[in-house]
């Protein structure tokens, strides 16, 4: 019989999961010590309790079991210093899958040699998140549509205002820049509600619900004319900043901003004017430049911004379905075929 594909559970998964993985396929052996490991605070919790400390001789042993992967379920630690020295102790090491649906931006901070990151695949989690991160979209454009921030100045106030017209999400134009498994939700969602939807790609791609696709170079012409802008991008090189103060300058007054993709997309400081100035009339936002964002952030006291702390994508399932989705790749991966999600390691996305 030959020799099982040796899975090392290096971030927080619970047993009946890993007994899931092995179930799926007899050809892979699920190496794990939950003692090892910190608890999941709530689903979808891949660091764990960060007051979790392990003894010496415990970090001995898990850097043992790590060292003697052929994959590696998570990073160890959620750490790229971690992979990084995982990287360079175990070289059999053939997959790495990230729990994040951004791993790029991990496996990126690894800083790992160029052989390493053509010896071993690295695939990460996206699609797992898309359905909560559209429905935080859809959050964020009605709330902006619907006077959200007047409504809940005046109830705090105890004041019956004079009424007010709403803006239908059905007369509306909206842009998602970055059509990928979340921006392809967001703009299926979008759609079934009437709204006409312009999407923001590199290339042709299938999106239901889309309209017409751009280039980037036209994020500022198409953002003139938008009622909202929906940040859906991966946090890399070409995307830093993509949401600029330039394409700011050029928005329709008033339009609502959204980001369910990652921080650093949008230059804040420019957001933030705009904001300030009645350009953007509303941002929610569920990433930013740096996390946690700081205590002095002007974000925080904007009546016409919702901050959440990077959560929209949990959901109760996650953990489920990035374990079958490992499953399947690791079905993939001994039968030699291409894996889904993997990481591009010259751009990390």
């Amino acid at each position: 019989m030959s020799q099982k594909l040796r899975v090392v559970v290096a971030s927080p998964l619970d047993e009946d999961l890993c007994l899931l993985i092995e179930e799926r396929d007899s050809r892979v052996e699920v190496i794990r010590d939950h003692d090892l490991l910190p608890v999941q605070r709530h689903p979808g919790d891949h660091q764990g309790d960060s007051a979790f400390e392990r003894t010496p001789e415990q970090q001995r042993t898990f850097d043992a079991l790590v060292d003697s992967a052929d994959v590696l379920y998570g990073l160890p630690d959620e750490s790229a210093t971690a992979l990084r020295r995982t990287v360079a102790a175990n070289q059999t090491l053939r997959w790495v899958h990230t729990t994040a649906a951004g791993g790029g931006a991990q496996v990126r901070a690894a800083k790992l040699s160029d052989d390493a990151l053509q010896r071993i695949a690295f695939t990460q989690s996206a699609g797992v998140h898309a359905e909560p991160l559209a429905e935080f979209a859809l959050l964020g454009v009605l709330a902006g549509l619907k006077s959200l921030p007047r409504l809940q100045a005046a109830q705090a106030r105890s004041e019956w205002q004079p009424r007010w017209t709403m803006e239908l999400i059905s007369d509306q134009t909206i842009v998602v820049v970055g059509l990928g498994s979340i921006g392809r939700a967001v703009a299926a969602k979008l759609a079934l509600l009437g709204a006409r939807v312009i999407g923001v790609h590199r290339r042709e791609v299938e999106a239901a619900g889309v309209e017409k696709i751009v280039p980037v170079s036209q994020l500022a012409d198409v953002a003139s004319a938008a009622d909202a802008i929906i940040m859906t991008l991966p946090g890399t090189e070409a995307t830093e900043k993509m949401l600029s103060a330039g394409v700011l300058a050029r928005v329709k007054p008033g339009a609502t901003v959204v980001n369910v993709g990652r921080g650093s997309t949008i230059d804040e400081v420019a957001l933030i004017a705009a904001l300030q100035d009645g350009r953007v009339g509303y941002a929610a936002l569920d990433v930013f430049a740096k996390e946690p964002l700081a205590p002095d952030s002007p974000l925080w006291l904007m009546p016409n911004v919702l901050v959440s702390p990077h959560t929209s994508a949990l959901h109760p399932n996650e953990d489920r379905l990035i374990a079958e989705l490992f499953a399947t790749n690791a079905g993939r991966l001994l039968d030699g075929k291409p894996l889904i999600n993997r990481i591009d390691t010259v751009e990390f996305y």
